[in-house]
């Protein structure tokens, strides 16, 4: 398909030119190496052709950066006459290299950060190690620094996977590589080992090419589920304890071993979406619930049954050589009777041992919990306390040395994951629940009543512990039974096991009042009669972040919630997101109204005295807000959407190196430390300037309801997005154009087509009005001395150097020259003016000039996109052409929406 529009922005560099620093020169050549070994895996796999054809395309996709017409229109001949089949192994080859790519990336993050840990005379930014050179800097003595560790909570929060399906075999042999290739950096390997490892990554590769990467059925809770908890069980649960000692390790540092120190408290936990969020799916329902927390635990009991056997082999010690406290004694005794079959299969030899005895009978009574059989572990607290009186003895009995830290790091896992091992938040919709407490009342007119009306009704009703006036339809059973099967996990599985209960589009006390009727109905209360819950109003779309701090000032001034609040430690969390924000009204003002939201919500819940938690629902780097404003409260609370989850827990390595920044910002943002006072009204003035004039830009492009909605499902393949059921729990067809933008991965859809509009249109225009009225040197000001505008003015940088107009027009085209012509030139003349303004503002030549290393990686990764998209924009024409009922070129597109995913690594 060829291009009439103009070969994208001129380019002033050569790939010859890219420069690698001296300390990156390790990852250049592991990528060679890699790479080489991808083009003898096409050769061996898909022989001499298809080797050929993809070098030949990637050749021309770099001729055609530099500016090569001829290469252009060979590239476009090229794809043309591919046949589905090719199509799919030409995508396949260069989503292979992407992904040893980003393995490689990975490696060197990994051993950057060791680079670091070895060199005493420097620090790597956010570590643990600067973070507490920066507290005692700052004047924090060690109490004090105590004292502040007592405050923090980190909590993840995993949500849905909407654009990764890749299998569990193939994550496995992707760590499989990390692992070989960590282990090829060792000096004293000899050739042979390293040729070992060598060869054992070649065999990972090669069997990865073998095997379908992706379902191609679309995805179930289930299969979302076991994806995240691979994570969980592979990484994260491995990497909790080293996380903790490395704290303590920074900390003694710093301020030196006292022996004073106050023990780290649990400032770590995890939580999940996959399986609760009844607001994105109508599969969600009690039986979705009790199986998803029930496959929780079967997990996290399996691995505490392996750690404390692994325990058993470890703690050898002999009772003829050392002295146990009674306490060990008796719990064995104690055991021994609740399970006798132990004594009978145990090892004579094992006779006199008696911590492995005893983690022995631990795992028996691990086993009876696991099986529900009897004699188990009502909660996590008694398998703690079984564990603790092993600790304790080996303290007590010179066992310091002699396992006292195994024992340790499993206390501390337990600690964390329970026997939940992530606690499940619930999210509806508050015209879902409405909906429902209205048809048990018998009120017909309950969705025409005032909110004030409501909350009249709902507190007496809720005073008078009144029940439903009516027998329940189909949809108010299927909720209170949702209700109930939280009341029983929580009971069954323990209270963390359940998170919060968000309410979505929350209006006023009302919903936040429905929402604790409806518990009350489905018994789901303490002797006291309070919901043993925190129910947390979400605040997404634009109009709903402006009127986040009236509407909590409304639902703390309620009576009857304060009197649930007063139970639940007078505590509250509200969630923020720009994840419709953004689609509202763009980038700037999304986030400007995020960051407002921050500041008028802290000025609320301190004039309420109210401890308060600011849950931030955030996505990829671009297009879907920040979290580094909003937790001076000490409390990070941040979603972990699923497209990320690989590339910030894929290993262990990175997993560390994600918690210890998230550890960073939140202990210096809890301390001050960054929140330097300084007057920034005259700033505020002109943020409001960017905000105002950038959404006027973005609703005049898409605020239309008929044409762009067309234009988008044509300009962009969100319906191949649609057929994966990436994100997708409704049709997009018929909607207007909000609504579009809202109910499909809008933002994921224009990163695919190479435009990523969400993450940056309207910002150029907003910010050439702001340079007109405030002046050049001002806005230069606000970039520099502000770090809430630095952060969004890279961000949006960074969008604009993974967007490609060049390729976008191809995609734009799709729409038909009617549509093409009405939009596109629109979206280029925005495009030239954002990157120019801040080009300008930020006095740099190219974008990026100032972060090499990313700007360095998206113009290597770039040849090889690019024939993705390209083919991506072939294929999706010839689908669409024949009704989109061929499956061959459905599954060839599939492939090019994985791998161009993996190759721009957002997800817009």
């Amino acid at each position: 398909m060829q291009s009439s529009v103009p070969q994208e922005r001129a380019v002033t560099e050569k790939r010859q030119d890219i420069h690698f620093a001296e300390k990156d020169e390790a990852l250049r050549n592991d990528v060679r190496a890699l790479g080489n070994m991808v083009g003898e895996l096409l050769i061996e796999q898909g022989g001499e052709a298809l080797y050929k054809t993809v070098e030949s395309a990637r050749q021309l996709a770099i001729g055609r950066r530099e500016g090569d017409a001829d290469a252009s229109a060979k590239l476009d001949a090229l794809l043309e006459k591919m046949n589905a089949t090719a199509a799919r192994d030409i995508v396949r080859a260069f989503s292979t290299y992407f992904q040893v790519v980003n393995t490689a990336e990975q490696v060197h993050r990994i051993r950057r950060r060791r680079d670091y840990l070895k060199d005493t005379n420097q620090r790597q930014p956010r570590s643990l190690d600067e973070t507490f050179h920066r507290l005692h800097e700052a004047g924090f003595e060690a109490d004090a620094v105590d004292e502040l560790l007592q405050q923090l909570e980190i909590e993840p929060v995993f949500t849905a996977h909407p654009t990764e399906t890749t299998r569990r075999t193939v994550l496995r042999k992707q760590q499989n590589i990390v692992r070989h290739m960590v282990d090829m950096q060792n000096p004293a390997l000899t050739p042979q080992e390293a040729n070992t490892c060598f060869e054992s990554i070649r065999a990972d590769i090669t069997a990865i090419w073998q095997t379908e990467e992706s379902p191609t059925e679309g995805l179930t809770v289930f299969d979302e589920l076991e994806h995240t908890l691979f994570f969980l069980t592979d990484v994260i649960y491995r990497m909790v304890p080293p996380f903790f000692e490395g704290i303590n390790a920074a900390r003694t540092a710093v301020y030196g071993d006292t022996g004073s120190h106050a023990p780290l408290p649990n400032l770590l936990r995890f939580a999940s979406w996959i399986g609760g969020d009844a607001s994105s799916s109508n599969e969600i329902s009690a039986r979705i619930v009790r199986d998803t927390l029930a496959r929780q635990r079967s997990l996290i009991l399996d691995l505490y049954y392996r750690d404390s056997l692994g325990l058993a082999e470890k703690l050898s010690q002999s009772s003829s050589r050392i002295d146990i406290d009674d306490a060990v004694s008796k719990r064995i005794e104690s055991y021994t009777q609740q399970f006798p079959n132990v004594s009978g299969t145990t090892p004579h030899r094992y006779r006199g041992m008696p911590y492995r005895i005893l983690l022995r009978l631990i795992c028996q009574r691990l086993q009876a919990t696991y099986d529900e059989e009897a004699f188990p572990y009502e909660s996590a607290d008694q398998f703690i306390d079984d564990l603790q009186i092993i600790a304790n003895s080996l303290a007590k009995r010179k066992g310091s040395n002699a396992g006292l830290f195994a024992v340790k790091r499993l206390i501390r896992r337990v600690k964390i994951f329970g026997f939940h091992f992530l606690s499940l938040d619930i999210r509806h919709n508050a015209v879902d629940l409405q909906k429902v407490v209205g048809h048990c009342l018998g009120e017909d007119d309950w969705d025409l009543q005032s909110s004030e009306q409501r909350a009249e009704r709902l507190r007496t009703i809720l005073e008078n512990n009144d029940s439903p006036s009516v027998e329940p339809d189909n949809d108010a059973k299927r909720l209170l039974a949702l209700f109930t099967a939280i009341s029983y996990c929580r009971r069954k599985y323990g209270q963390k096991a359940i998170g919060l209960l968000l309410v979505r589009h929350c209006s006023g006390p009302d919903d936040v009042l429905a929402t604790l009727l409806l518990a009350r109905w489905a018994d789901l209360r303490t002797l006291e009669g309070y919901v043993p819950l925190d129910v947390a109003p979400t605040c997404e779309s634009s109009p709903e972040l402006v009127n986040a701090a009236a509407l909590m000032a409304g639902i703390l001034d309620d009576p009857y919630y304060q009197k649930h609040l007063l139970a639940r430690g007078s505590r509250q969390t509200v969630m923020l997101s720009t994840s419709e924000a953004s689609s509202d009204g763009g980038v700037a003002a999304s986030r400007w109204n995020l960051q407002k939201a921050h500041t008028e919500l802290g000025e609320i819940f301190s004039a309420h005295n109210i401890e308060y938690t600011l849950f931030h629902g955030r996505g990829s780097l671009t297009g879907r807000g920040s979290v580094s404003d909003g937790i001076a409260c000490g409390h990070l609370r941040a979603t972990e959407h699923g497209e990320a989850v690989n590339e910030r827990y894929g290993v262990r390595g990175i997993a560390f190196r994600t918690l210890e920044k998230a550890f960073s910002s939140v202990a210096t943002a809890a301390a001050g430390i960054d929140n330097k006072a300084s007057d920034t009204t005259a700033w505020s003035d002109a943020m409001n300037t960017i905000a105002v004039t950038g959404d006027k830009v973005y609703q005049d492009l898409f605020g239309g309801e008929g044409d762009f909605a067309e234009y988008f499902r044509a300009a962009t393949p969100i319906d191949v997005v649609e057929e994966m059921r990436i994100g997708m729990h409704a049709p997009a067809e018929g909607y207007d154009s909000a609504q579009l933008r809202r109910d499909v991965p809008w933002a994921f859809a224009w990163a695919q087509s190479r435009h990523l509009l969400p993450a940056w249109y309207g910002f150029g225009s907003g910010l050439g009005r702001a340079i007109v009225d405030h002046g050049e040197s001002f806005v230069r000001d606000m970039v520099r001395d502000w770090p809430f505008f630095r952060r969004l003015t890279n961000d949006v940088e960074i969008a604009l150097a993974i967007a490609d107009p060049g390729i976008a027009a191809h995609y734009s085209e799709l729409a038909g020259s009617e549509l093409h012509n009405k939009f596109f030139p629109a979206i280029e003349t925005e495009f030239e003016l954002s990157m120019n303004t801040i080009l300008n503002i930020c006095e740099q030549k190219v974008l990026l000039e100032n972060n090499n290393t990313l700007r360095r990686s998206i113009r290597l990764r770039n040849p090889y996109v690019d024939p993705m998209s390209l083919l991506q924009v072939e294929l999706l024409q010839r689908w669409r052409e024949g009704g989109c009922e061929d499956r061959s070129l459905l599954t060839a597109l599939i492939a090019s929406v994985n791998g161009i995913s993996r190759g721009l690594q957002t997800s817009g």
